[in-house]
């Protein structure tokens, strides 16, 4: 067998795959010769059907088969010996159609190269690293909503402003007949929210479904209805109250602190802001570092400039989906995807240029870390490095579970790579601001 490669240009190249007799011929004779043992043809005895019958029976399906398992093996081992960098498969070339009864063949394959290209991590423009803090306001409104969270329900007759309302909507035609609580500051409407104020146990309320909650979401949750209905709703519906309740805040003391986070970890009032906030900017770290990955990624699709075999790899995509795909359709499906094709290239070449990988010590460490860490929500602060050992153990034997931990850490191993080599400029700010300038 003789493997010829010829370049297209430095994109494009094209495989030629000579197969000789010498190559297959051995094989398919062993395949014939096991058929011809278990061959069961009508006027011949089993094990005894003549070789002809059997060649022409089968030859040609047999050859077929094997050749292709060569063609495979070789094109594998080809691009596997010879370091190629290829992106998709090898597509074979249809120019002409084989000759299945002349004793040698060939075969042509195009390949998609890789580009060669450098990329800069450093960047010439800071990218803005948020620090996202837990402001007074924040603070100060979690302390109230946590005291009332774990406050006392006390029953009233009577709807006043902050009253938390129990009852039932109904609307005949649209099925509506939906029990349920809500604190009174989710109505929005101010016509259907003063409505409320006044109204008593037992009395029915016919409110408007558009406007009536802030978000057309909660039209699902509180109503019931489907989401396509819960979009843009605009009916009239009864609202019947079962009960009314106040609920007193609860007292900052002790008790209120051991019940929310265990027995004398925080003992005043200033401690449980202290607590508040450093719980809060620890979960703000996640966002700011997704925000940061996102922003590092669009830097360097946008910095990192090469070419792609689009042709070839709108071809590759038409060929290889699970249904058939006009090349148009492929044409759009490669539009969607080069993007994240070519942040895969460049993250590629920066973890082989920078050695960043997970070795197996290191995704058993961070195993057990998550382990310890999911151990102590439970109270189990201190675990033997036995059970741990034990934990792991089963989870590395789960392939699934191994590849997620892998992914996971691959990640956060490249986010601190982005962190300490990409040019950054620290930007201090609370929470709501974030939201506001990230996501407008």
């Amino acid at each position: 067998m003789e493997i010829t490669k010829k370049d297209i240009d430095s994109l494009n190249a094209v495989l030629t795959v000579a197969v000789k007799e010498e190559d297959y011929s051995g094989k398919v004779q062993k395949i014939l010769t096991d058929y011809r043992k278990t061959a069961n043809i009508p006027g011949f005895r089993k094990g005894h059907v003549p070789m002809g019958m059997v060649k022409k029976q089968y030859g040609k399906a047999v050859l077929v088969e094997e050749v292709n398992k060569i063609l495979q093996e070789a094109l594998h081992n080809y691009l596997t010996e010879e370091k190629l960098d290829v992106l998709g498969n090898p597509l074979p070339k249809n120019d002409t159609k084989t000759d299945w009864d002349t004793p040698n063949f060939s075969f042509d394959f195009e390949l998609g190269l890789s580009p060669k290209f450098e990329v800069d991590v450093v960047g010439k423009k800071a990218i803005t690293h948020y620090n996202i803090v837990a402001d007074d306001k924040m603070i100060n409104d979690q302390v109230t909503s946590i005291r009332m969270q774990y406050g006392e329900l006390i029953a009233k007759n009577e709807v006043e402003k902050n009253d938390e309302i129990t009852g039932v909507f109904i609307n005949e035609e649209k099925g509506i007949d939906k029990n349920t609580s809500f604190p009174l500051e989710i109505i929005k409407g101010k016509t259907q929210a003063k409505k409320f104020i006044g109204a008593k146990v037992g009395d029915v309320l016919v409110l408007k479904t558009k406007g009536l909650f802030a978000d057309d979401h909660q039209n699902q949750t509180y109503l019931d209805v489907s989401h396509d209905d819960a979009h843009g709703l605009d009916i009239d519906v009864n609202f019947q109250i079962k009960e009314v309740n106040k609920r007193e805040m609860a007292e900052l003391n002790q008790d209120f602190f051991d019940k929310i986070f265990g027995k004398d970890v925080v003992k005043t009032k200033e401690e449980l802001k202290a607590k508040i906030k450093e719980d809060a900017e620890r979960q703000f770290v996640q966002q700011s570092d997704q925000k940061l990955m996102d922003e590092v990624v669009e830097s360097l699709i946008s910095n990192t400039k090469f070419d792609l075999p689009g042709e070839f790899l709108t071809r590759w995509i038409q060929s290889s989906g699970k249904s058939p795909m006009t090349e148009e359709e492929a044409k759009v499906e490669y539009e969607k995807s080069e993007k994240g094709l070519r942040f895969q290239l460049i993250e590629g070449k920066i973890r082989k240029d920078n050695n960043i990988q997970v070795s197996f010590d290191e995704l058993k460490d961070h195993s057990k870390n998550l382990i310890k860490g999911q151990m102590a929500q439970y109270g189990q602060a201190n675990p033997s490095e036995e059970e741990l050992d034990s934990i792991a153990a089963r989870i590395m034997s789960n392939q699934e579970e191994v590849k997620r931990l892998s992914e996971q850490l691959n990640s956060q191993k490249l986010l601190n790579f982005f962190k300490e080599t990409t040019k950054l400029k620290t930007k201090e700010i609370a929470y709501d601001k974030f939201i506001k300038e990230v996501h407008g």
